[in-house]
Formats: C-alpha cells, sequence, structure tokens
C-alpha cells in the first residue's frame, strides 16, 4: 500500500483543520459569582464581545485590563477608536451593589458608546 499518497491526505486534513478552528479569546481573570436564574435561558448567540466586569470588591475590568471608575470612560474611548464595531458584554457579581452598577453604566454612556451599540444581554451562572 502506497503510503507516500496518505501522508499527502494527512498534510491536507491537518492544514484544514487549522484554517478552520476558532481559537477562544481570552476573557479577564476575575472571579464573578453570577446571580442564578432558574427562568431564563441562557443565549444561544455566540459573538465575540469584550468583557466590562465589575468584581465583588468593586474592581472594574475592560477585557484582561483593570481600570478605575475614572479611567474607565477614556479606557472605552480607546477601545472603540481601535475596534469601532465593538460589542461589551456586562459581568458584574452578585454581592455588588446597584450603584456601583449605575456608575459603570453612567462611564459607558459618557464613552459615547449607545444603548444600541451594546446589544442587551444578561449574564447569568449556570443553575446548579
Amino acid at each position: 500500500m502506497p503510503i507516500i499518497s496518505l501522508i499527502d491526505i494527512l498534510a491536507i486534513l491537518l492544514i484544514f483543520f487549522i484554517a478552520t478552528t476558532t481559537f477562544k479569546q481570552k476573557e479577564a481573570l476575575v472571579n464573578v459569582a453570577l446571580p442564578k436564574s432558574s427562568e431564563m435561558a441562557s443565549s444561544s448567540e455566540r459573538q465575540l464581545r469584550t468583557t466590562l466586569a465589575v468584581s465583588k470588591d468593586e474592581q472594574i475590568y475592560l477585557g484582561e485590563q483593570m481600570v478605575t471608575l475614572e479611567t474607565l470612560t477614556q479606557a472605552l474611548r480607546d477601545l472603540k477608536q481601535r475596534q469601532p464595531e465593538l460589542k461589551l458584554q456586562l459581568k458584574v457579581d452578585k454581592g455588588v451593589e446597584l450603584g456601583m452598577v449605575v456608575k459603570v453604566w453612567d462611564e459607558v454612556r459618557k464613552a459615547k458608546i449607545e444603548i444600541s451599540d451594546i446589544p442587551l444581554r444578561i449574564l447569568t451562572g449556570k443553575k446548579k
């Protein structure tokens, strides 16, 4: 059995798998405890989004970069300038007060990111 043709086929399969593989985007290493929901199903929509996370101790992360509330607006403007098709997802720990979430949302609005630019999604933890 000629082995040369098998090597060619394996090389073509390898190129095909490398070309069609999607690589997982690195998310911030923020430990966020999402609230649980028994009535809401998780979205089947899979788009690459930049994570805006607020941890339990109210530290803010834009992607992997830690930012303060004061620098969040400028960081969002810079990111929007680099990525005009920017889509965000907001992950907030269930222990964070609503007032902090409103402050973060105000900074997003100051960065001229409209509500229509951020498809609204509620991220919930997996039901146990």
